[in-house]
């Protein structure tokens, strides 16, 4: 599928830590895959899902084999393949919805947030820890506009420069090489932080239906 350079529409950013982060302290834990419940829950959408399921988990175990810095090249170039940019309004009739990497690969079609979710949870079935991967929130500057815009942080080891898992970029390139990206703010299965830094965020107060609805769909298609 092409692969179009768009980020995710501006309003995303504000209402995120309106509402849908506060769960990223406590609602990832670390991820296993099961294969049966994934192919279970592929042949609920049709035919084809059946088999994007099938291509996902042949994916992710060839990733398991790899080094980290080769895992991280496959999955980023599978799921950029695989998925083509839309906006969730186009896709699901919703200012925001976070898909599941199923609903994502039912569909062919997702936006940033999308993108970033799929290859976080493929990574971590593939073996990568999750203290290792950050998803983060970022203004991308696209033909001189800035745009609010989700990708994948990979950190080597603590402190350590970051590589970025992105739609809008083919390949996987560390953080000085994208000047285009000003982080707002990191999450993962362990914490919520400023930036892509080590400073906390503290907590949200508000709703967590988002981050809820999406991790009880991904702990029934197997995660």
């Amino acid at each position: 599928m092409a692969l179009r350079l768009r980020p995710c529409s501006p309003h995303k950013l504000t209402r995120a830590w309106g509402g849908l982060l506060l769960g990223a302290l406590c609602l990832w834990p670390c991820l296993a895959l099961d294969n049966a419940r994934l192919l279970e829950a592929s042949a609920k959408f049709n035919p084809r899902t059946v088999l994007e399921a099938q291509a996902l988990l042949q994916s992710i175990e060839r990733a398991a084999l790899m080094d980290e810095p080769q895992r991280l090249s496959a999955i980023n170039s599978y799921l950029n393949r695989r998925i083509e940019f839309h906006e969730d309004i186009d896709v699901w009739g919703k200012v925001d919805f976070w898909a599941s990497p199923l609903e994502a690969l039912d569909k062919g079609r997702g936006d940033c947030e999308d993108y970033a979710i799929a290859k976080y949870l493929s990574l971590i079935a593939a073996g990568t820890p999750v203290a290792k991967l950050r998803m983060v929130y970022v203004r991308a500057s696209v033909g001189g506009r800035s745009l609010a815009h989700m990708v994948l942080a990979y950190y080597a080891e603590p402190g350590a420069e970051p590589l970025i898992l992105d739609n809008l970029i083919a390949d996987v390139r560390p953080a000085s090489q994208r000047p285009d990206l000003q982080p707002v703010f990191s999450f993962n299965g362990e914490g919520l932080w400023q930036g892509v830094g080590a400073t906390s965020a503290g907590d949200p107060l508000v709703r967590l239906s988002q981050w809820r609805e999406l991790l009880a769909k991904v702990r029934a298609e197997g995660f």
